[in-house]
């Protein structure tokens, strides 16, 4: 993986850049869909291609060992093929999902003993078999097996939790570094930052992370309860620290305003299940704020969805048209949100590259933030 930063921004933090990767080229700041198991929900890879104009897309670790398991993806010759899409594809380690079972999980020094959410089998995640099942699905960029402790832990948990994660990075750093990738093509690892809401342990962890030298790095445990500003102060403290001329993902974050913050302190890359998840619950992100699809003021509005939208959805289908089919029940409705949404937030970070490199990003971000939050 080959990362190339273009241009920073003048009044913050923010830069474009370009990741190379063996499946073609990420400009960043990217948004980045999540295909939890193997799928954008809803979505057809034709819409994501051509209409959202996804460059990457994520997969889940944890889902897609479970099912349909890495015999079937290491059969059909990795995911990329699976599920027939030849961009760069990320995985996380399933870190993520595991810790959240916390009734159903153990987390020793070795890794995390959890029951499946499906049927309640019993299963094993360590440092090192979380990037052997990596290396089988086969992602261009995976992530390290790491704890993510809740945004309210307190600093001695915080503290315990870091720990683990580092030992665990160096272990699963070791194992990547001695074994192969499985299908012809390059795979790199990132480390992920933890910390919690501790400046002290962020720099702690942002110093170990860095001093391995990776072609990028990933900011986890935020967005988990914390408030945002104490989210920003994080990434600012992580990103003082973390290497300029490599990449770094925040990990599950966010909302649009989320992403632009996020953005003007140095973020180069984004995932979160937002704009799916919440499409499919009725909430849309328009150029004009956050609609609530279901309200009954939209029943006779025939607007457009967003009239400035980009998506073919946003012009050929009315609110009052989507309005009925979410309260009918109608599968379309969540599909057109869904589209809607990941247009709106792949639109969102290309005008934001366009911005920075146009050197009038700031302005730009300030004026777009207050729009797209009002809620209509």
């Amino acid at each position: 993986m080959k990362f190339e930063k273009i241009r920073d921004d003048s009044k913050t933090d923010a830069r474009t850049g370009r990741i190379t990767t063996a499946h073609g080229i990420i400009n960043t700041p990217v948004f980045m869909p999540v295909g939890t198991a193997g799928t954008v929900k809803g979505v057809f890879h034709r819409e994501l291609e051509n209409d959202i104009k996804a460059q990457i897309i994520l997969g889940n670790t944890y889902h897609l060992y479970l099912r349909p398991g890495v015999d079937v993806i290491g059969e059909a010759g990795g995911l990329h093929r699976f599920v027939s899409w030849d961009k760069p594809m990320l995985t996380d380690s399933g870190g993520f999902q595991v810790f959240s079972l916390a009734a159903n999980r153990k987390i020793t020094a070795e890794g995390c003993t959890f029951r499946s959410h499906i049927d309640g089998s019993k299963h094993f995640f360590s440092p090192e078999n979380t990037v052997d099942i990596q290396r089988i699905i086969g992602a261009d960029i995976i992530m390290a097996l790491d704890e993510c402790p809740s945004g309210t832990s307190d600093r001695s948990y915080a503290s315990k939790s870091l720990a683990l994660t580092q030992q665990w990075l160096e272990r699963c750093l070791k194992r990547f570094d001695e074994t192969a990738p499985l299908y012809g093509y390059g795979q790199t690892v990132f480390p992920i930052v933890q910390g919690c809401v501790y400046p002290e342990l962020r720099r702690k962890a942002a110093e170990h992370a860095a001093s391995f030298d990776r072609d990028g790095y990933s900011i986890g445990g935020l967005s988990v309860g914390e408030p945002a500003e104490v989210m920003y102060e994080m990434i600012e403290v992580v990103n003082s620290i973390l290497p300029k001329d490599k990449p770094r993902y925040l990990m599950g974050v966010g909302t649009p305003v989320n992403i632009l913050e996020g953005i003007s302190r140095g973020i180069d890359m984004f995932d979160c299940v937002m704009p799916t998840r919440n499409g499919r619950n009725g909430m849309l992100f328009t150029s004009e704020g956050i609609i609530n699809i279901r309200n009954r003021k939209w029943e006779k509005d025939f607007s457009p969805i967003d009239p400035n939208g980009v998506s073919f959805v946003d012009k050929n289908y009315s609110k009052a048209y989507l309005r009925h089919l979410f309260i009918n029940r109608e599968m379309l409705g969540a599909q057109i949100a869904s589209i809607h949404n990941l247009a709106f937030y792949l639109h969102l970070t290309e005008e934001a590259r366009d911005r920075i490199n146009e050197g009038v990003f700031d302005e730009w971000k300030k004026a777009t933030v207050a729009k797209i939050n009002v809620r209509m």
